[in-house]
């Protein structure tokens, strides 16, 4: 993860290094590896980097030939190698082998209409030195973050509302309505947030600022599809699937790890990311005392499959308590359930280990069964009981108000996935509503499949990240210190899974301007 962080002036009256560096101040638990900045007339733009692509060259903020247009970015674009080539087809040259001189040169050759072209996540800001125009925009489930404030025609904007306090222009106060959300929904609803006056991008969102206005709307939209049969490919397509997004989020330049911790869905992972690394696989669990909620037997069970490197942070007593004053301070809301503690120990012990980049399995397992399925042997059926509480009160209301005429104890929502969503959706409960542009009023366009294109890895690590010429260069900041860790053990049988030779770049360019 980077982080990034700006200023555009609706007078050009200056933006000052000094607010530009208490920003990256803010933000340097976010890019230990290297921090620049851009001050110009009108806009102010400040980076602080985690290096994973191009690590000596990648340095921002990063501009096109004549730095006419000029970005700082947090995230990765998996399909960038096939965004390069065709952009290097259309005559644009490249000085880095970076995803964010992509972004660049994605901007100049289609405009706003380069977001239906993105496979990953992101969040992004672009300088239109020639326009005076500034593009932000938010990947399509919101990954990654990026928060804004509009303070009297000037737009101040970050990954992290932190940094819009440091910069002394917004001020720190709480919202009630983002409060109150957080805690009846867990988390407030972007575009609110628990801070007055700050405002969350929506995912798959964007926003275009110009002559102190600021216009945006929403690129992408989910849609629910009605309940039908599956066909019946659908077991391999799910393989192909789950192996190309694995192999796509391999490239790096540094090595990959990844969280196992026991389920499905990061076994599923894990095992094949052991199959398409260059490198030999690390993976990360946690475990506790109370054995109600170890899982170490089935951690170890696959790390031994799958030969990795297994590390281990044992949760004692006491260990969420002691860090969740930092947790709430980096999630910038209050937290109605502990479960990121453990995370936040688990990335630490990740970090202590030189690992930057992990992959993880956030699904529920139940939700990946059939996953399971299409990648066992055809000789070894899944079989999995599930186990679905029955709810009451609220729960079994809400639940027979979605499925009417079943015979309704709860367990059966399981079977109906798409009368819960268009319930939630039609109660405004997610973003499912049409998503409209507000630069013209049109449709939002909806992802739609591209041709096959060849996965291609990228291998080569180099150490050290400087930023660019013609950019001031910040203090690299120091890197935190980290917990107590258990190594696991190695060795075992390694799981058969399938190769995947294609992955499919979904995205479909749409004119928003």
């Amino acid at each position: 993860m980077c982080g990034f962080a700006g200023l555009a002036r609706h007078e050009p009256r200056g933006v000052a290094a000094g607010t530009l560096d208490r920003m990256a101040a803010a933000l340097r638990h976010r890019g230990p590896d290297g921090c620049g900045r851009y001050a110009g007339p009108r806009v102010g733009l400040a980076h602080v980097r985690l290096s994973i692509i191009d690590v000596a060259g990648g340095a921002q903020p990063l501009g096109n030939e004549d730095d006419s247009v000029l970005i700082v970015y947090n995230g990765e674009v998996y399909n960038y190698l096939e965004l390069r080539e065709e952009l290097a087809a259309a005559g644009h040259r490249f000085r880095t082998r970076s995803d964010t001189e992509v972004l660049v040169h994605a901007y100049e050759q289609w405009g706003t209409a380069m977001l239906g072209r993105l496979n990953g996540q992101f969040a992004f800001a672009i300088y239109d030195r020639r326009t005076e125009s500034v593009f932000l925009a938010r990947d399509r489930f919101g990954v990654r973050p990026l928060f804004y404030s509009v303070v009297r025609g000037d737009l101040v904007f970050a990954s992290e509302a932190k940094a819009l306090f440091a910069s002394g222009e917004v001020e720190p106060a709480p919202d009630p309505v983002g409060l109150d959300q957080v805690f009846t929904f867990w988390a407030a609803r972007p575009p609110r947030t628990v801070f007055r006056g700050v405002q969350s991008l929506e995912p798959g969102g964007f926003a275009i600022w110009r002559d102190g206005r600021l216009r945006g709307g929403r690129y992408y939209e989910l849609d629910y599809p009605e309940a039908r049969d599956e066909p019946a490919d659908a077991l391999p397509a799910l393989g192909d699937l789950l192996g190309t997004g694995v192999a796509l989020r391999l490239r790096s330049d540094v090595p990959v790890g990844g969280y196992l911790s026991g389920g499905l869905d990061s076994s599923i992972t894990c095992s094949l990311a052991a199959r398409e690394s260059p490198y030999a696989l690390r993976t990360f669990s946690v475990t506790f005392d109370d054995p109600r909620l170890d899982e170490r037997e089935f951690q170890l069970l696959v790390a031994r499959q799958l030969r990795s490197q297994h590390f281990i942070q044992a949760i004692k007593p006491g260990d969420v308590a002691s860090v969740f004053p930092d947790v709430v301070w980096h999630a910038e809301s209050p937290l109605v359930r502990t479960a990121p503690a453990p995370m936040y120990l688990l990335a630490r012990l990740t970090r202590e280990h030189d690992i930057k980049v992990v992959l993880t399995g956030e699904d529920g397992s139940a939700a990946v069964l059939s996953a399971a399925a299409a990648i066992a042997p055809a000789a070894a059926p899944v079989r999995a009981p599930l186990s679905i509480p029955r709810p009451r009160g609220p729960a079994r209301r809400f639940l027979a108000a979605v499925l009417p005429g079943r015979r309704n104890d709860g367990r059966s929502a399981i079977l109906a996935p798409a009368a819960v969503f268009a319930h939630v959706t039609d109660q405004g409960l997610l973003h499912g509503r049409p998503a409209r542009h507000a630069l013209g009023g049109g449709p939002a366009g909806r992802v739609a499949g591209e041709p096959a294109v060849p996965v291609r890895r990228v291998v080569t690590a180099q150490p050290g990240g400087v930023p660019r010429d013609g950019h001031a260069a910040l203090p690299v900041p120091p890197r935190g210190t980290g917990g107590p860790h258990v190594a696991g053990a190695r060795g075992g049988e390694s799981l058969p899974v399938p190769r995947s030779p294609s992955v499919r770049v979904r995205g479909a360019p749409a004119d928003l301007e």
